[in-house]
């Protein structure tokens, strides 16, 4: 079932505390992986990037364009209507369902390669693990004078397995931690944007991270993003893969099923360091 769990506000928020800081020393940029390339080359190139920044962007993805630039024009159009027509769709429910759709192929490919590349068999990540919802993601970010002065959306990382983010008119906006800065995740035409979560994180018993992100808002455009997340069921046990977490490398995560996660995680909320206090060994 896919869903729209939220849009950004059309009014910044100004958090003094929580503005963003300078980016990283050194310019640094995030890996763009040519998935048409062989197996072994994307394999090779997925678990480098994954391992040192837990994003990466791919192309050649065999994501449609035309589909690519629907959803921009539907995101857009929607985004441009007046509060009052925005306010029949919005809720705190998130259960409340809505009328988007999303691919995960590229996504479950990625597990299907990474799996080859960390000793787990090909359809580790098929199943309950990957069976929950699929929910769509849109966010809105107007243009603000001052980005230093508000806030976009606030540093966390992802609670599900793996996220798929397209940038529509490909405006900076995205950062990820990185070396105790931040750095900036320039658009690349056609690109989408690949990162871990949490339940990816714990699978994987810490060998791919699920990285802090943030979004800030651009000085001179409006921004938009649209995130897939790919979740497990909700009664899916999630613990670190036996093969991961044998002699020499013990378990550092408990098993938890993805539903007590929630639970923990709406509690603690979203940034790396709680959510690892609340579930590592």
């Amino acid at each position: 079932m896919e869903k729209l769990l939220s849009s950004a506000a059309s009014s910044h928020k100004t958090v003094p505390e929580l503005r963003p800081p300078a980016l990283a020393a050194a310019p640094v940029s995030l890996p763009v992986i040519d998935l048409s390339r062989s197996r072994d080359e994307v394999r090779s190139a997925v678990l480098r990037a994954g391992k040192e920044f837990g994003f990466f962007q791919v192309i050649n993805h065999d994501v449609p364009e035309r589909t690519m630039r629907e959803l921009e024009v539907a995101c857009v159009d929607f985004f441009r209507l007046p509060a009052a027509d925005k306010a029949a769709f919005y809720s705190e429910d998130t259960e409340q369902t809505n009328r988007l759709f999303s691919s995960t192929i590229v996504g479950m490919e990625l597990l299907r390669l990474l799996c080859g590349g960390i000793g787990l068999r090909p359809d580790y990540f098929e199943g309950d693990i990957s069976g929950g919802e699929v929910i769509l993601n849109a966010n809105h970010y107007p243009p603000c004078p001052d980005p230093g002065l508000t806030l976009g959306l606030p540093p966390h990382c992802d609670r599900n397995l793996i996220t798929v983010l397209l940038q529509p008119g490909y405006v900076c906006g995205l950062q990820v931690s990185y070396d105790g800065g931040w750095i900036d995740v320039e658009p690349v035409p056609g690109a989408l944007v690949i990162n871990f979560g949490h339940q990816l994180e714990i699978a994987t018993n810490g060998l791919l991270r699920s990285v802090e992100h943030r979004a800030v808002a651009n000085a001179a455009v409006a921004r938009t993003s649209v995130a897939a997340f790919i979740m497990p069921t909700m009664d899916c046990v999630v613990e670190p893969a036996k093969e991961l977490a044998g002699k020499g490398s013990p378990a550092k995560y408990r098993s938890i099923t993805f539903r007590d996660f929630m639970r923990v995680y709406k509690t603690v909320g979203a940034r790396r360091e709680s959510v690892e206090k609340a579930f590592r060994i």
